[in-house]
């Protein structure tokens, strides 16, 4: 492919700081500072078979494990919607919603998704408060989930 010198011939890497996150029905389009915590992993099998003439163990991938998001933002005044959800939580009775971390390119258009399936939330942790402080009031909303998928819109 020939350089014409123009931005759309190069291919670069998506800047992480223009996000949006869709906590569901109640909770659409909300900005966080920052998230956190998007990883998965399969737990490991080890097995050997009996007729094996190596003595070592095959390693076979197991249950999928993800791990619990976390979710910073701003404190906002009359804004109680993380612990609304949060008091949705009875024994045995979880509001299960999908939540959906989208990143943005310059123009605002999602160039990549991720979706976390029957997510809850698990902790809050309100902001500290400190007389001598000159910092933004930021709650932490950690979240469980079930399945992590990346979809590319």
């Amino acid at each position: 492919m020939p350089d014409d010198g123009s931005a759309e011939s190069a291919t670069w890497p998506m800047p992480k700081f223009r996000f949006e996150v869709d906590l569901g029905t109640e909770l659409t389009n909300v900005a966080f500072q920052e998230v956190s915590g998007m990883d998965t992993e399969n737990q490991i099998i080890e097995y050997r078979k009996t007729n094996s003439p190596q003595f070592s163990t095959e390693k076979m991938p197991g249950i999928a494990k993800y791990g619990n998001i976390i979710l910073k933002r701003g404190v906002f005044v009359n804004d109680n919607a993380f612990w609304k959800w949060y008091d949705s939580i009875k024994m045995n009775t979880i509001k299960r919603q999908t939540v959906l971390i989208k990143l943005l390119d310059e123009n605002g258009k999602v160039t990549m998704q991720w979706q976390l399936d029957n997510a809850w939330p698990t902790k809050i942790t309100s902001t500290d408060l400190k007389s001598d402080g000159n910092e933004v009031a930021v709650d932490t909303l950690e979240i469980a989930h079930e399945k992590l998928t990346i979809t590319n819109p």
